[in-house]
Order: C-alpha cells, then sequence, then structure tokens
C-alpha cells in the first residue's frame, strides 16, 4: 500500500484570513492526502517544526499578507538547517510573478496565485512527490 502524502498547511505572520487555506486542506484531503492544518499566526519556526513531528512530506504555506518575500526564504533556510530540503515548500496567495520567480530560485515550489484550481494543486503536489520519493 502507498503511504499517503502527509501536508502541513499553515498560515505565517499576522495574516488573519484563513478561508483559503481551509478549502485548500479540505481538497487535498479529498485528493487523498493526510492534511496537518495548524492554523492562524504561525512563525516559520513552528511550521517547520510541526513538520518534522508529523513527518510531513510538504508544507503549504496560505500567506496574502505581503510577506512572502520574507516568509518563504526563513522557511526554506530553517528547513536547510534541519536537514529537510526533501520536503517540499509550496503555497498560494497574492504573491507577484517577479517575486515567484526569486522564490522559485531559491528552492521554493510552485507558487499558486488565485483562480488556481485545488485539481491543479493537488495533481502538482501529487506529481512532485512520485517524481521526489522520501524514505
Amino acid at each position: 500500500m502507498d503511504k499517503k502524502i502527509r501536508v502541513v498547511v499553515a498560515k505565517s505572520g499576522l495574516d488573519g484570513h484563513d478561508r483559503g487555506a481551509k478549502v485548500i486542506a479540505a481538497a487535498l484531503r479529498d485528493a487523498g492526502m493526510e492534511v496537518i492544518y495548524t492554523g492562524l499566526r504561525q512563525t516559520p519556526e513552528m511550521i517547520v517544526e510541526a513538520a518534522m513531528q508529523e513527518d510531513a512530506d510538504v508544507i503549504g504555506i496560505s500567506i496574502l499578507s505581503g510577506a512572502h518575500m520574507t516568509i518563504f526564504p526563513k522557511l526554506m533556510t530553517l528547513l536547510r538547517e534541519k536537514g529537510m530540503e526533501d520536503v517540499l515548500l509550496t503555497g498560494g496567495g497574492i504573491i507577484p510573478e517577479d517575486d515567484i520567480t526569486k522564490l522559485k530560485e531559491i528552492g521554493v515550489g510552485e507558487l499558486f496565485t488565485p483562480g488556481a484550481t485545488t485539481t491543479a494543486i493537488a495533481e502538482y503536489i501529487k506529481e512532485w512527490c512520485k517524481t521526489h520519493p522520501r524514505n
């Protein structure tokens, strides 16, 4: 039996809008993944700690606050420090195209902007996990 993909979905910083994160969490569950939603106002350290404790394959960040150029690089640094380079860091929200390009250059996965379908997000995660198996 295949191991279920484990995804930590988080809202970082002071952004209090979590409806999108909850929709994504439900859609990923419906797609057969195990989802751990950490709730609002998580620090990058809290998110990486949750991913480590949950043996997550994926961290999905929902960010609408404009802090993506601070949050994602900090998460990437923490993942590297903890030896968790094999965990996919992905997410979505209000992120300008130029910033998406910069974030991908430092190792962040696909970033989804408004209008992305939950099916596209689930398929991306499944395909990534298939091509990047973890032990």
